[in-house]
């Protein structure tokens, strides 16, 4: 059953700032994939969610999280350790999809970027994985059992570097295509000049930066996306190559 702020016909409707109706939406569900939000106050919009969870008799969250939430450097990850913590607290089984990031972040740009990709990563790697790899691994945890009280570290099978990324766009569009690293501070401001809000000007940048710096193991490959998905991780390239219809 899928539950969103906008359900489809059938779903339910869930909405992270409103405890009463989410108790109500999680009612009868026994396993709950909680999507971490993207913005906003996350540790208690999750709060809200796995106080609701655990009211409403769910008995395992499967939670996506960030890599090495515990002990990440990365700002975005204190919500996630925070989070994490909460539904220990709440002793519900509980399954951590520890997401690295994902290949959309960076594609999706493609289409507002005119031959120059600008980073502060340096030649820093980065292990990212198709958005749908991901959601394939959440399923399978949620419709599967021997996931209880599991950690997964999600990493795609390669890591690679902006560099790469870049020259792997070019050769797929035919175009000229580069990778540009410019100083954080600058990187920033850019943001928040083109309109971007400050607060995901700042988690952008300081991505970058933990990448540049090989902080929060964001460049490590780990096993386990593909011992649950069976295969290996989508290929940056093919992601590429949908962004781009090409």
């Amino acid at each position: 059953m899928e539950g969103s702020r906008t359900p489809a016909e059938g779903g339910r409707h869930v909405d992270y700032t409103n405890p009463a109706g989410l108790e109500q939406a999680f009612a009868g569900v026994t396993k709950l994939i909680l999507i971490s939000v993207p913005s906003g106050d996350r540790q208690a919009l999750h709060r809200n969610a796995v106080t609701a969870a655990q009211r409403a008799g769910v008995s395992h969250i499967i939670y996506t999280s960030v890599t090495e939430a515990t002990t990440s450097p990365l700002g975005l990850a204190a919500d996630h350790k925070a989070t994490e913590e909460a539904i220990r607290a709440a002793g519900l089984t509980f399954t951590f999809l520890r997401n690295n990031m994902y290949h959309e972040n960076y594609t999706a740009q493609l289409a507002h970027t005119d031959g120059t990709f600008l980073t502060s990563t340096g030649s820093g790697l980065v292990a990212s994985a198709a958005r749908d790899d991901y959601a394939l691994a959440a399923a399978i945890v949620a419709s599967s059992a021997g996931h209880e009280n599991a950690v997964y570290e999600l990493t795609g099978s390669t890591a690679w570097t902006f560099d790469m990324f870049a020259a792997e766009v070019a050769s797929i569009s035919g175009k000229p295509f580069v990778h540009k690293s410019i100083p954080a501070e600058e990187l920033r401001a850019g943001y928040v000049a083109s309109g971007l809000p400050r607060e995901a000007a700042e988690m952008f940048t300081d991505i970058y930066v933990r990448i540049a710096n090989g902080e929060g193991a964001l460049g490590e490959v780990r096993p386990d996306l593909e011992k649950l998905i069976g295969r290996p991780t989508t290929p940056l390239a093919d992601t590429i190559r949908a962004a781009l219809g090409s």
